[in-house]
Order: C-alpha cells, then structure tokens, then sequence
C-alpha cells in the first residue's frame, strides 16, 4: 500500500490518501462531465485531511447521497464522500488530484452516470 499526497490547486485542501491505484472512475453524469474528474474510490478511513476541515466547502445534488468536496478558494473537487452499496463510507478521490500519478498508466473504467 502506497501514501499519496494530494490538493486542490491553491494548495488550501491538502490531504492524504492510502491505497494501491488499480483503475479510475470515469462518469458522465452532469457533474462528473462538467468537472472532468477521474475517480479513485478507497474506504474512507484511508483519506486524511491534512489541512483544517473547515477549509472545505460541500455540494450535493440529485439524491443528495454524495457530498462533492471542493476548495472555495480556488474551486478544484479533490474528493467526494458516501457510502458504497453495502453501507460502508467511502471516498471518490480525484486522481487528478494526487502528486506523481502518471494517468497514463491507470486503467479507466466509464460508467453511464447519465442513466443512473
């Protein structure tokens, strides 16, 4: 198991994110599309916050199930927060995200988000 490093932009939301990176996330639902993230989902028990959680801000839509964790200052998405299908939480990392990840070589799963 592997510690990456990430942030948003501004650097104000920086956080830490453990795990082995087999394939990313890539959805088309409004706002997957929109924001051109590629997902990386862990436990969320493997994410820590490195910087003050106050420094986030919060948005969910449709079913109100996800909250999409973004910087206020700068507007970049490091990482979502739910739970998966069996209840337990999770985190949608950005791998876009995460120093030293070369996206070439994950391999990246779409999912139909638009359907859904």
């Amino acid at each position: 198991m592997t510690t990456y490093q990430g942030s948003c932009h501004c650097g104000k939301v920086a956080f830490e994110v453990d795990g082995t990176i087999d394939s990313g996330l890539a959805c088309n639902c409004s706002m997957c599309r929109r924001r051109g993230s590629l997902l990386w989902f862990v436990p969320r028990g493997q994410l820590r916050l490195t910087t003050p959680e106050a420094d986030l801000a919060t948005y969910t839509f449709h079913q109100h199930v996800i909250q999409h964790r973004f910087c206020p200052a700068c507007g970049i998405h490091p990482f979502g927060e739910g739970v998966d299908p069996k209840g337990h939480p999770v985190a949608a990392v950005n791998l876009r995200c995460l120093d030293g990840v070369d996206l070439d070589t994950v391999p990246v799963h779409h999912y139909d988000g638009r359907a859904a």
